[in-house]
């Protein structure tokens, strides 16, 4: 089923509605969809190189509304006034992602906040749990948004620029390296982060 819907996905870079359905999946993989908008992304930009930053920009913004969409999901769709956890809930806690795997990304909120966002954004960690539990957990909105304008803007607009400046060839790299490389990324700049917090706060980051 998973191999049908990237095929789908991928077909869509065929169409001269490939824009729109880009942005769509972009919008709605941060809150529930299951493939990534990066594969369509790369379709297109390989099929108008000149054209690259422009899809990536239907898709940073997409992302990014999808973003501000699984936030409100998690802060208002997410239980009844009495507690209770809504049918939206129910269906992700059994079909999507589990109750433990939502109060891990609290944790995680508790700790990091702008940098666990960012790494979700930026890394192939699931962007949609991400985004939900900020609104589940009430996390700073404008600080959410930030974050993710940040993270995902520097993840589709650098595999648009590989494309655009290494064409075709560049691909199977992204398709086999990107990911590791980003969270690699991702890794290091959060530390060097808290070893400057630390260094030059005294040692209290």
């Amino acid at each position: 089923m998973v191999r049908r819907l990237y095929n789908w996905v991928l077909s869509w870079s065929d169409s001269r509605w490939g824009w729109l359905a880009l942005f769509v999946i972009a919008l709605f993989e941060a809150s529930w969809f299951p493939l990534p908008p990066d594969i369509l992304l790369i379709a297109l930009c390989l099929g108008a190189t000149k054209r690259s930053f422009r899809f990536a920009t239907l898709c940073l913004v997409g992302s990014v509304l999808g973003a501000a969409l699984g936030y409100c999901i998690g802060y208002y769709l997410w239980t009844t006034p009495s507690g209770d956890a809504t049918v939206i809930a129910d269906f992700f806690y059994n079909h999507v992602f589990s109750v433990e795997s939502f109060n891990n990304v609290g944790s995680l909120y508790d700790r990091f906040n702008f940098w666990i966002v960012f790494t979700a954004g930026f890394t192939p960690l699931p962007f949609k749990l991400f985004t939900i539990a900020g609104g589940m957990f009430h996390i700073n909105f404008a600080m959410f948004i930030i974050a993710s304008v940040v993270s995902r803007g520097m993840r589709f607009f650098l595999i648009a620029w590989l494309i655009w400046r290494f064409g075709a060839p560049i691909k199977s790299f992204i398709d086999k390296y990107f990911n590791l490389l980003a969270t690699l990324f991702a890794v290091l700049l959060i530390g060097f982060t808290t070893l400057a917090l630390w260094l030059f706060g005294g040692g209290e980051a």
